[in-house]
Parts: structure tokens; sequence; C-alpha cells
């Protein structure tokens, strides 16, 4: 397992550096306000990359899958390493393992990743996708992280619905959101907008009630990202 796991991390460290931009890698860390500096690749290019890697070095168990996306991300040196992990996790050979025994690894690296450019990409893409496959477990699960002191949790528990369309668990999105309406955040403020803003596109009536009901607790930029194409 150690072999493989290394060669993949040494891999994907090899194709960031042959593919950075030193001066890009400035504008990216200041833009992303990030003490971790950048190598200089840009998202896509970063999946471009690394594809090919994930193929050459397939991980035959979840041990070793886990151990290589955890290798990458607490031990990423530069951000690219972080997005290439997260790529790592959502890789096509690994979809057996997208289960409710992943959200302790992907609960990691949103709290350890704590910013949005991580943590979006985490809620959104997967641990959105375990709600909708396993409901109730991973519903109780979001519920208390609505609750919870780390911010990200919180903000993970409002946006992961956010796929969902008609198939949302509306008391859910309601329970997360509500569990934070007072809360003065930028980045809960900003969730919660943006919630009620996707979902307003598969029943915007539901939204215009929710703005209604909430009108003295809701701030004025979540009011304003909801109602945006209202």
């Amino acid at each position: 397992m150690s072999a493989t796991v290394d060669n993949l991390v040494a891999g994907v460290r090899d194709v960031l550096r042959e593919a950075g931009d030193p001066v890009r890698a400035v504008g990216q860390q200041a833009y992303m306000k990030s003490t971790m500096p950048f190598r200089g690749v840009r998202l896509p290019e970063v999946r471009r990359v690394c594809g090919p890697v994930f193929a050459a070095y397939p991980l035959p168990d979840r041990a070793t899958w886990e151990a290589a996306v955890r290798r990458l991300w607490d031990e990423a040196s530069y951000r690219e390493e972080r997005y290439a992990a997260t790529d790592l996790t959502g890789h096509r050979l690994y979809r057996g393992h997208q289960d409710p025994a992943a959200l302790p690894l992907y609960e990691h690296m949103v709290v350890t990743g704590a910013w949005w450019d991580h943590v979006d990409a985490l809620a959104a893409d997967r641990v959105g996708p375990l709600l909708r496959a396993q409901h109730d477990e991973l519903a109780s699960v979001l519920r208390q992280w609505s609750a919870d002191a780390d911010l990200w949790r919180r903000r993970t528990s409002i946006i992961a619905q956010l796929g969902s369309g008609a198939g949302t668990d509306l008391a859910l999105l309601a329970d997360c959101i509500e569990a934070n309406l007072d809360d003065t955040d930028f980045f809960i403020r900003k969730a919660i907008g943006w919630a009620l803003r996707q979902y307003a596109r598969t029943d915007p009536e539901w939204v215009r009630g929710f703005l209604t009901a909430h009108a003295e607790r809701l701030s004025g930029l979540s009011r304003r990202e909801a109602a945006r194409h209202l």
C-alpha cells in the first residue's frame, strides 16, 4: 500500500510542479487570501494533469484510497495539492467508496480546509450526493452540523443540497438555515442566500414564502442573494 500511495502522491506533485506558473501563483494566493502558497495551476488544469496520474496508480481498496487522499491533503505544500486530493475523492475508480463511511474523511477536509474554495466543492459534490443516496443517516448528521461551533460544518449543512433540485429535503434545508439566521458571519449569510437562490429555480413560491416568514431575521445579504432570480 505504501509504495502505491507514494507513487501517486509523488506523481501528482511532479505534474503540478511542471504545470506551474510562478507569476500566476502570486495572484492566486493573494486572491484566495491563502497562507499556503500556490503553484500557479488553474483548477481545470489541475484536473487535466492529475487525471493520468490517478489512472496510472489505481488504489486497490478503500484504505489505500483514503491514505492517498489524506497524504495529498494533510501534507500539502501547495494549495493545488489539496485540489488534487478533492478530485481523487471523486474519481470514477472510487465511486464504490461514496457511502456514509466516507463522511469522516470529508468532514476532516471541510474542517481543516476551512475556506470556501475547499468547503464548497466538498459540500456540493461529495456530501450532497451522499445525502441523496443515504438520506436518513446523512440528514441527521447535517442537522448536527448546522448547530456546530465550526463555521465550515455549518456552511456545509446549508449548501449540501445545492444539486438536489426537486429532491431537496425542505425540512432539512429550513432547519439548517434557521439554525444560522442570527449568525453575522459573511460566509454563513452568503450560504443561506445561495441555497435559497438555487432552490428558487425549482420552487420559487416556496422560497418567497420562506423569505416572508423569516423577513425579520434574514440578513440583507441573504435576502438579496435569495431573491436574485425571483
